[in-house]
C-alpha cells in the first residue's frame, strides 16, 4: 500500500491535470463558438456564388463549357481532399475522419490519392502506404480565404492537368456541440441542382430560356467564378471541421475533468481511510500500553 505522502502527492498531480484539461475546456469553448460563426458566415457567399454558377452553365447559346464542369468518359483516378486537425487532444475527431475516408475510397477500382489537410491526418494516413500527393500542416487558428486557396489552386491543377478525374473532399461537418459527422462531397467535375451534369457530348437543353448579357463576358465569368468557387468549398469545410475539432475538444476536455475529479475524490477517500486507520492504531496503541502500566 502506497505511503500517505504518495497518495498526497497523487492527489495533487491528479488535481492538476485537472486544472489543465479545464482552461482548455474553456479554451476551446470559446474557439467553436468563433469557428461556427465563421463556418456561418460562409454560406451565403457560398449559396450566392453557387446560384450565380448554376446561371452561367445552364444559358443557351454558350460555345464552350469551362473543363471544370465536364464529366469525363472514363474515370481513370481519383484524388480525395482529407481535413483534419493540428492537434490532438480532441477525443476521436482526427481518428473517425480518416477512418471514413479510406472506409469510403478502400473499394475503388481506381487509383486513389490523397491530399491531407492538417497535422495528425498526415502523421495517420502516412502509416497506411497510401499515395500521398500533398499535405498542408500548420493552418491559422482561424484562417483566411488566401491561407487556404493554394489547398483549392493544387485541386483544380491536378483536375486540369488530367492526373485526376474526380476530386473529392472529406472532412467532419459540424451539427451541434454534441454531433459532428465525417462527410464526403465531391468537388470536380462540379455538379448542378438536382444532381444535373453539363455533358461534353451533349447539345444545348430543350425548352425556351431566358438569354442575357454579360460584362466583360460569360466565358471571362465562368473561367473566374468556377475555380474560385472549389476554393470556396474547401475553405467551407475547412471551417466546418475547425468547428467540429473545437466541440469535440470540448467535450473530450470536459470528460477528461469529470474522470479526473473523480479520479482526485476516490484517492481522497482512500487517503482518508487509510488515515483513520493509522489514527485508530495508534489510538489502541496507546490505549493497550495505558492498561499494560496500569495492570
Amino acid at each position: 500500500m502506497p505511503s500517505a505522502r504518495e497518495m498526497r502527492l497523487r492527489i495533487r498531480r491528479v488535481g492538476n491535470i485537472a486544472q489543465v484539461t479545464r482552461a482548455l475546456q474553456a479554451v476551446s469553448a470559446s474557439r467553436v463558438r468563433r469557428a461556427q460563426q465563421a463556418a456561418m458566415a460562409t454560406r451565403p457567399y457560398a449559396t450566392q456564388a453557387w446560384a450565380v454558377l448554376q446561371h452561367l452553365s445552364s444559358q443557351p447559346g454558350r460555345n464552350a463549357v469551362h473543363p471544370l464542369l465536364m464529366d469525363r468518359e472514363q474515370v481513370r483516378h481519383r484524388l480525395v481532399a482529407i481535413v483534419s486537425g493540428d492537434r490532438g487532444l480532441a477525443g476521436a475527431y482526427n481518428i473517425n475522419v480518416v477512418r471514413y475516408a479510406m472506409d469510403s475510397f478502400r473499394d475503388s477500382s481506381e487509383p486513389v490519392g490523397y491530399v491531407i489537410v492538417g497535422r495528425k491526418g498526415r502523421d495517420l494516413v502516412s502509416r497506411l502506404r497510401v499515395d500521398i500527393r500533398a499535405d498542408f500542416a500548420g493552418l491559422p487558428a482561424e484562417p483566411k480565404f488566401a491561407d487556404v486557396s493554394a489547398i483549392g489552386r493544387l485541386l483544380v491543377e491536378e483536375y486540369l492537368q488530367g492526373r485526376t478525374d474526380q476530386v473529392y473532399v472529406v472532412y467532419t461537418s459540424f451539427v451541434n456541440l454534441l454531433r459532428q459527422v465525417p462527410t464526403s462531397k465531391k468537388l470536380l467535375p462540379l455538379e448542378l441542382a438536382g444532381g444535373e451534369r453539363v455533358d461534353a457530348h451533349a447539345g444545348g437543353r430543350s425548352g425556351a430560356a431566358a438569354s442575357y448579357i454579360y460584362e466583360p463576358g460569360e466565358a471571362e465569368l465562368i473561367e473566374e467564378i468556377v475555380p474560385r468557387f472549389t476554393a470556396l468549398q474547401i475553405y467551407q469545410a475547412i471551417q466546418e471541421s475547425l468547428a467540429s475539432e473545437h466541440a469535440a475538444r470540448m467535450v473530450a476536455m470536459q470528460n477528461a475533468t469529470e474522470n479526473a475529479n473523480a479520479l482526485r475524490d476516490g484517492l481522497r477517500l482512500e487517503y482518508n481511510k487509510a488515515r483513520q486507520q493509522a489514527i485508530t492504531g495508534d489510538i489502541l496503541d496507546i490505549v493497550g500500553g495505558a492498561e499494560a502500566l496500569g495492570g
